[in-house]
């Protein structure tokens, strides 16, 4: 029997649905909700998510400021452009795109993020938080576009077992606290792996879910998964300007859920961007 294809597309249209709500009711309210980015240098990838981004934005009526700092600039700069969004009232969330080119420092511009406004959840503050669990605070948007996924097709999390392969800020690292943490849509057993790991099969095939977040294409194979498994694709690399992901087409046949090369975690991702957005520009009481 052929896997379940976890489509972003379903989620992405309910979310879109309660953010215009949410959207309308702001703006009968004089607040336009604004989503800032901040691009540096020119990586075609980069421009592409962030076309993307202010197309979704522009859909829904939310603004979306942007900054393009050339690769001939300095850090101090984007530093700068980072200050002016903090400062910004019209700004209720922003994000820098990352990777940033040599010589620019991502890390220390993230950091220098008012964590109120960190849309992408990653500003240590954040992080903090999410691994205490608290409520409230901005949350890595590819970590909840995977858990909103799991929980539209009904696929099993509490008490199962998560296997994460992968460690990275983004996705890897944040999911693995998300899915762990005692609420609905997660309080899951995780185990966490990566490609510094001799062998990966023994782990990979133990997984009631198995999320591949490493970026080298087709390092999970059919032999690597439990028959029945929920198999969720987040990593990706590129052959020329053809996407691929971490997960080979081929574990359709063993799985019993499985996102597709291209139109799985990446939809949900901008969802919960956007999401993020609307909830910084909510009131809090």
């Amino acid at each position: 029997m052929a896997a379940v294809l976890m489509l972003g597309a379903p989620v992405v249209d309910a979310v879109k649905a309660d953010i215009a709500e949410r959207v309308a009711k702001l703006a009968a309210d004089g607040v336009t909700v604004g989503l800032g980015t901040i691009l540096v240098g020119d990586d075609p990838a980069s421009s592409r998510y962030i076309a993307m981004k202010q197309k979704a934005c522009e859909e829904l009526g939310i603004a979306s400021p942007h900054v393009h700092i050339p690769a001939s600039a300095s850090q101090g700069d984007l530093l700068a452009a980072v200050r002016r969004f903090n400062e910004d009232p019209g700004v209720h969330a922003f994000l820098v795109q990352n990777p940033v080119p040599a010589g620019f420092d991502f890390n220390e511009a993230m950091q220098a993020i008012d964590p109120s406004k960190d849309v992408d959840g990653l500003h240590p503050v954040n992080l903090g938080l999410l691994a205490l669990g608290v409520q409230g605070a901005p949350r890595p948007c590819t970590p909840m576009g995977i858990q909103a996924l799991l929980q539209y097709y009904e696929v099993p999390v509490g008490g199962r077992h998560v296997v994460v392969v992968g460690r990275g800020l983004t996705l890897g690292r944040p999911l693995s606290m998300l899915l762990s943490l005692k609420e609905r849509g997660a309080n899951a057993a995780v185990t966490v792996v990566h490609t510094g790991v001799r062998d990966l099969a023994p782990f990979t095939r133990q997984a009631d879910i198995l999320v591949a977040a490493v970026g080298v294409a087709g390092i999970i194979r059919p032999d690597m998964v439990k028959p029945g498994a929920a198999v969720v694709g987040g990593g990706q690399s590129y052959e020329g300007k053809r996407a691929l992901s971490d997960v080979d087409e081929s574990v359709g046949e063993v799985a019993g859920w499985i996102t597709p090369r291209i139109g799985g975690v990446g939809p949900t991702t901008v969802a919960m961007l956007l999401r993020n957005a609307v909830d910084a520009a909510s009131p809090t009481v």
